[in-house]
């Protein structure tokens, strides 16, 4: 039987870097987007085009674009909220931004300071130019608001309408919080899959309340073919209080081989750049990078007959 296919999509050098208080130099940057580049992943989000008082470690993002060195078969993808930092990533050159919004006012008030309304009235604005530089939406807090707790399905129904309105036909649903559980999950990507199918989404889980994994296998289960982890497992929103790390990139390539998903996903190259990262910012949270691959545990073992 052929194995299902799992497009894991990298965010660490955009999610987790953002979060880091120390500045992180460009150069340590370039490295570790390099090394991902050659682990078979075939999506990075590399940086964001916001102003860098507000995301201080994402002011490079310029030269990013010039020095790192794409690698065939991989796109590179970068996070904007507003025209400004469209027409930023269009200038340098990058050929698939995600336009990120929220799932209720409140959250989007806070992230990019105008409703959601006007946020959609941005992309349009940014369709409107007529640039070669794809567009892919994102619904930040889809899954629970720190402010107004869980949006009701039938404002992601609006919010994916208006998506599909603009021609919009791939959205990423983050669990921003990390409030989500397994069941609404599972319930909403069903309801969002039959009601349009003419949509493909992408699941973007925090680990906050560590049910990161849980949820993925019921996005995963509901029939979401791309979800977004991060190497090392750092993370975080610095507009939603308290939402910790993503899903490691290695945790969930291991684990997801080990159930006969294919992932394309080069494990050790990953843990290479997991390593990097950590000797970078000081941290991690990633199991595997602690404990090893799952198939590492059984070398040497010896099956025994057992007798009942």
């Amino acid at each position: 039987m052929e194995k299902k296919k799992i497009i894991i999509k990298e965010v660490g050098p955009r999610d987790g870097f953002q979060m880091e208080k120390a500045i992180i130099p460009t150069e340590d940057k370039i490295r570790i987007i390099d090394r991902l580049s050659e682990s078979g992943i075939s999506k990075i989000q590399f940086t964001a085009f916001m102003h860098p008082k507000a995301v201080p470690n994402m002011a490079d993002a310029e030269r990013l674009c010039r020095e790192i060195r794409r690698a065939p078969g991989v796109a590179y993808q970068a996070l904007i909220a507003n025209q400004k930092g469209y027409e930023r990533a269009v200038a340098a050159g990058v050929e698939e931004v995600e336009f990120t919004l929220s799932a209720t006012e409140s959250h989007n008030k806070s992230n990019v300071n105008t409703t959601t309304e006007e946020s959609f009235k941005r992309i349009e604005d940014c369709l409107k130019l007529g640039e070669r530089t794809r567009i892919a939406g994102g619904v930040a807090v889809a899954f629970g608001c720190p402010f107004e707790g869980r949006p009701p399905v039938e404002r992601l129904d609006w919010i994916v309408e208006n998506f599909r309105g603009l021609g919009i036909r791939e959205v990423t649903m983050a669990d921003t919080a990390g409030v989500g559980d397994p069941r609404q999950v599972y319930a909403v990507f069903s309801h969002l899959l039959e009601k349009y199918p003419d949509m493909s989404y992408c699941f973007h889980p925090h680990n906050t309340h560590g049910t990161a994994f849980a949820n993925t296998l019921a996005a995963i289960q509901a029939g979401v073919t791309m979800v977004d982890t991060s190497a090392a497992g750092l993370g975080g929103c610095p507009f939603s209080p308290g939402a910790s790390g993503n899903l490691a990139t290695e945790d969930l390539a291991d684990i997801l081989e080990n159930m006969g998903y294919e992932t394309g996903i080069r494990l050790d190259v990953v843990l290479d750049a997991g390593r990097m990262i950590r000797e970078v910012v000081g941290h991690s949270d990633s199991a595997t990078l602690k404990s090893g691959r799952l198939s590492d545990l059984f070398q040497g073992a010896v099956p025994v007959q057992h007798n009942h």
